[in-house]
Protein backbone atom coordinates (compact mmCIF):
# COMPACT_ATOMS: atom_id res chain seq x y z
CA UNK A 1 0.00 0.00 0.00
CA UNK A 2 0.95 3.58 -0.91
CA UNK A 3 -0.41 6.66 1.17
CA UNK A 4 -0.02 9.63 -1.64
CA UNK A 5 0.02 13.23 0.18
CA UNK A 6 -1.09 16.24 -1.82
CA UNK A 7 -0.55 19.55 -0.06
CA UNK A 8 -2.90 22.44 -0.86
CA UNK A 9 -2.63 25.66 -2.93
CA UNK A 10 0.71 26.34 -1.53
CA UNK A 11 1.87 23.49 -3.46
CA UNK A 12 4.79 21.98 -1.59
CA UNK A 13 5.89 18.43 -1.25
CA UNK A 14 7.10 19.34 2.33
CA UNK A 15 3.65 20.49 3.38
CA UNK A 16 2.72 16.95 5.19
CA UNK A 17 6.01 15.70 6.22
CA UNK A 18 5.81 17.14 10.40
CA UNK A 19 2.55 14.23 9.87
CA UNK A 20 4.26 11.92 7.62
CA UNK A 21 7.00 11.57 10.40
CA UNK A 22 5.13 10.92 13.02
CA UNK A 23 3.02 7.84 11.78
CA UNK A 24 5.35 5.10 12.53
CA UNK A 25 4.19 2.63 9.42
CA UNK A 26 5.89 0.84 7.07
CA UNK A 27 3.96 2.11 3.97
CA UNK A 28 5.45 3.58 0.75
CA UNK A 29 5.02 7.19 0.94
CA UNK A 30 4.72 9.54 -2.23
CA UNK A 31 4.51 13.43 -1.81
CA UNK A 32 2.74 15.50 -4.42
CA UNK A 33 3.63 19.10 -5.24
CA UNK A 34 2.05 20.97 -7.50
CA UNK A 35 3.81 22.54 -10.43
CA UNK A 36 3.22 26.49 -10.61
CA UNK A 37 1.06 26.92 -7.24
CA UNK A 38 2.84 28.57 -4.45
CA UNK A 39 6.57 28.68 -5.01
CA UNK A 40 6.75 25.85 -7.15
CA UNK A 41 8.46 26.27 -10.89
CA UNK A 42 5.50 26.07 -13.36
CA UNK A 43 5.68 23.02 -16.08
CA UNK A 44 4.47 23.57 -19.31
CA UNK A 45 2.45 20.21 -18.87
CA UNK A 46 0.48 21.84 -15.90
CA UNK A 47 -2.37 24.07 -16.83
CA UNK A 48 -5.44 23.58 -13.98
CA UNK A 49 -6.23 21.50 -11.68
CA UNK A 50 -7.54 19.29 -13.92
CA UNK A 51 -4.35 18.11 -14.84
CA UNK A 52 -3.34 17.60 -11.01
CA UNK A 53 -5.94 15.18 -10.88
CA UNK A 54 -4.11 13.41 -13.87
CA UNK A 55 -1.20 13.05 -12.44
CA UNK A 56 -2.42 11.54 -9.44
CA UNK A 57 -4.42 8.87 -11.25
CA UNK A 58 -1.45 7.91 -13.14
CA UNK A 59 0.06 7.84 -9.41
CA UNK A 60 -2.68 5.69 -8.07
CA UNK A 61 -2.98 3.02 -11.35
CA UNK A 62 0.68 3.05 -10.95
CA UNK A 63 0.73 1.79 -7.32
CA UNK A 64 0.84 -1.78 -6.60
CA UNK A 65 -2.41 -2.02 -5.11
CA UNK A 66 -5.13 0.40 -3.40
CA UNK A 67 -3.30 3.89 -1.78
CA UNK A 68 -4.49 6.22 0.58
CA UNK A 69 -4.96 9.56 -0.37
CA UNK A 70 -4.03 11.81 2.47
CA UNK A 71 -5.32 15.62 1.68
CA UNK A 72 -5.30 19.38 2.50
CA UNK A 73 -7.41 22.11 1.41
CA UNK A 74 -7.43 22.36 -2.75
CA UNK A 75 -5.38 18.88 -2.62
CA UNK A 76 -8.99 17.70 -1.15
CA UNK A 77 -10.64 18.79 -4.29
CA UNK A 78 -7.52 16.90 -6.17
CA UNK A 79 -8.11 13.96 -4.44
CA UNK A 80 -11.97 13.85 -4.53
CA UNK A 81 -11.81 13.84 -8.32
CA UNK A 82 -9.10 11.26 -8.34
CA UNK A 83 -11.59 9.31 -5.94
CA UNK A 84 -14.28 9.26 -8.52
CA UNK A 85 -12.27 8.54 -11.56
CA UNK A 86 -10.07 5.66 -10.07
CA UNK A 87 -12.84 4.12 -7.60
CA UNK A 88 -11.02 1.10 -7.35
CA UNK A 89 -7.62 2.42 -6.42
CA UNK A 90 -8.25 4.23 -3.29
CA UNK A 91 -8.28 2.00 -0.16
CA UNK A 92 -9.28 5.01 1.56
CA UNK A 93 -9.30 8.84 2.12
CA UNK A 94 -7.96 11.78 4.63
CA UNK A 95 -9.49 14.70 4.17
CA UNK A 96 -8.51 18.68 5.67
CA UNK A 97 -10.15 21.39 5.64
CA UNK A 98 -11.45 21.13 1.67
CA UNK A 99 -14.01 21.43 0.13
CA UNK A 100 -13.73 18.51 -1.60
CA UNK A 101 -16.25 19.56 -4.21
CA UNK A 102 -18.77 21.39 -2.30
CA UNK A 103 -19.91 24.65 -3.00
CA UNK A 104 -17.75 26.79 -0.09
CA UNK A 105 -19.14 30.59 -0.30
CA UNK A 106 -23.18 28.63 0.87
CA UNK A 107 -21.11 27.31 4.33
CA UNK A 108 -19.80 30.33 5.72
CA UNK A 109 -15.84 30.35 3.76
CA UNK A 110 -14.20 33.51 3.20
CA UNK A 111 -12.36 34.14 0.34
CA UNK A 112 -8.92 33.14 -0.28
CA UNK A 113 -7.72 34.35 -3.41
CA UNK A 114 -6.56 37.79 -2.18
CA UNK A 115 -4.15 36.85 0.61
CA UNK A 116 -2.91 33.85 -1.86
CA UNK A 117 -2.45 36.02 -4.34
CA UNK A 118 -0.24 38.14 -1.89
CA UNK A 119 1.50 35.64 -0.51
CA UNK A 120 2.45 34.24 -3.94
CA UNK A 121 2.22 36.59 -6.47
CA UNK A 122 3.89 34.23 -9.26
CA UNK A 123 1.49 31.21 -8.70
CA UNK A 124 -0.35 30.18 -12.04
CA UNK A 125 -3.55 32.37 -12.47
CA UNK A 126 -5.79 29.41 -12.99
CA UNK A 127 -5.52 28.36 -8.98
CA UNK A 128 -8.61 31.28 -8.82
CA UNK A 129 -10.79 29.26 -11.74
CA UNK A 130 -14.15 28.47 -10.45
CA UNK A 131 -14.29 24.30 -9.47
CA UNK A 132 -16.76 22.05 -10.12
CA UNK A 133 -19.45 21.32 -8.08
CA UNK A 134 -19.44 17.31 -7.07
CA UNK A 135 -21.90 17.56 -4.19
CA UNK A 136 -24.35 14.61 -6.64
CA UNK A 137 -21.33 12.83 -7.02
CA UNK A 138 -19.88 12.60 -3.72
CA UNK A 139 -21.87 9.76 -2.83
CA UNK A 140 -20.49 7.42 -5.24
CA UNK A 141 -17.10 7.55 -3.39
CA UNK A 142 -17.47 4.56 -0.70
CA UNK A 143 -13.92 4.35 0.52
CA UNK A 144 -13.73 5.10 4.49
CA UNK A 145 -12.93 8.86 4.86
CA UNK A 146 -11.54 10.83 7.81
CA UNK A 147 -12.67 14.12 7.81
CA UNK A 148 -10.48 17.01 9.65
CA UNK A 149 -11.83 20.15 10.62
CA UNK A 150 -9.74 22.90 12.81
CA UNK A 151 -12.78 25.14 14.32
CA UNK A 152 -10.59 28.37 14.08
CA UNK A 153 -10.13 28.23 10.18
CA UNK A 154 -12.19 30.98 8.40
CA UNK A 155 -11.12 29.36 4.77
CA UNK A 156 -13.01 26.09 5.72
CA UNK A 157 -15.43 26.29 8.12
CA UNK A 158 -16.54 22.77 10.47
CA UNK A 159 -19.66 23.29 8.13
CA UNK A 160 -17.99 22.38 5.23
CA UNK A 161 -16.76 19.19 7.08
CA UNK A 162 -20.16 18.60 8.02
CA UNK A 163 -21.92 18.82 4.78
CA UNK A 164 -19.14 16.31 3.48
CA UNK A 165 -19.97 13.99 6.54
CA UNK A 166 -23.68 13.77 5.12
CA UNK A 167 -22.55 13.65 1.73
CA UNK A 168 -20.04 10.45 2.18
CA UNK A 169 -21.36 7.02 2.68
CA UNK A 170 -18.76 5.54 4.84
CA UNK A 171 -16.99 8.70 6.68
CA UNK A 172 -16.27 10.20 9.98
CA UNK A 173 -15.23 14.05 11.45
CA UNK A 174 -13.21 14.92 13.96
CA UNK A 175 -12.59 18.57 14.67
CA UNK A 176 -9.45 20.00 16.23
CA UNK A 177 -9.59 22.18 19.06
CA UNK A 178 -7.93 25.75 18.28
CA UNK A 179 -6.98 24.46 14.91
CA UNK A 180 -7.36 26.47 11.42
CA UNK A 181 -6.44 25.99 7.70
CA UNK A 182 -2.75 24.77 9.11
CA UNK A 183 -3.61 22.13 11.21
CA UNK A 184 -1.65 19.12 9.50
CA UNK A 185 1.69 21.75 10.38
CA UNK A 186 0.06 23.26 14.02
CA UNK A 187 -1.25 20.14 15.23
CA UNK A 188 1.04 17.17 13.35
CA UNK A 189 0.98 14.98 15.98
CA UNK A 190 -2.82 14.78 17.12
CA UNK A 191 -3.37 15.06 13.56
CA UNK A 192 -1.32 11.83 13.41
CA UNK A 193 -2.44 9.83 15.77
CA UNK A 194 -6.26 9.90 13.46
CA UNK A 195 -4.31 8.79 10.59
CA UNK A 196 -2.99 5.90 11.64
CA UNK A 197 -6.06 4.95 14.07
CA UNK A 198 -8.21 5.59 10.58
CA UNK A 199 -5.67 3.36 8.69
CA UNK A 200 -5.94 0.63 11.29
Amino acid sequence: MTIFFLPGAGGSASFWRPVSDRLDRDEDRHFFAWPGLGNEPAEPDVNGIGDLVGRVVDALEEASGPSVLVAQSMGGYVAMQAALAAPGRVRSLVLAVTSAGVPMDELGASNWRESYRSGFPHAAPWIGDPTEDLSTKLPEVTSPCLLLWGDSDPISPVAVGKSLLGLLPDARLHVLAGADHDLAITHAAEVAALIRAHLA
